[in-house]
């Protein structure tokens, strides 16, 4: 039985699933991703811990643009890798989701840490078709993303950036600040060297 308050509006639905797209890519995206998965499942997901050199391998494959001696750890997921760009020494550790229906970009010496999940894509709630929104994540360089961390759609993380542990990240964060919670606030700045 349905509740409904007719007095503030709420008794009609605004979301309708019926109006949903259901193939909102091309052909021809889905035949790569049914690929880049078994791909994934099997030879990355089964490698050896240090076997770096082999997932950069399979991921510039794939088409994504990989730096000197970036790491991605084997429990890594990636949705496209075509729309990922790890600078060199960029890190994604343990358990990461790239959900990255638009571009995901990692600057050099940047850490993302385990079980982080970077959200480039989402669903414009304003309209009852909840189109398809292909966003993008940019991370700095010399950034650490610290474990089980959220970024959302169409965040930038300056330079030299520390984003706390379990934090969810929704707006912008500033070059050489420390952030945290939920939603994420700059805490302090980061120190830096003076030399």
């Amino acid at each position: 039985m349905k509740d409904h308050d007719s007095s503030t509006g709420q008794d009609r639905v605004f979301q309708r699933l019926d109006l949903v797209t259901g193939n909102p890519y091309p052909l021809r995206d889905y035949v790569r991703r049914l690929a880049w998965a078994v791909v994934q499942t099997t030879l990355i997901r089964t490698s050896p811990g240090r076997a770096m050199g082999w997932r950069r391998f399979w991921l510039r494959l794939f088409g994504a643009q990989v730096g000197k001696l970036a790491g991605i750890r084997p429990t890594t997921r990636i949705v496209h890798p075509w729309l990922l760009t790890l600078d060199d020494f960029a890190i994604l550790g343990d358990g990461v989701t790239v959900y990255n229906l638009g571009p995901v970009t990692v600057g050099e010496h940047s850490v993302v840490s385990q079980n982080v999940h970077l959200c480039a894509g989402t669903h414009d709630y304003t309209q009852p078709d909840l189109p398809l929104v292909r966003s993008s994540i940019t991370i700095g360089r010399g950034v650490w993303v610290c474990a089980d961390a959220f970024v959302g759609p169409d965040v930038k993380i300056g330079d030299n950036a520390v984003v706390g542990a379990r934090s969810v990240v929704v707006k912008d964060v500033l070059p050489g600040v420390v952030v945290a919670g939920n939603p994420a606030k700059t805490v302090k700045q980061r120190p830096m060297p003076t030399s």
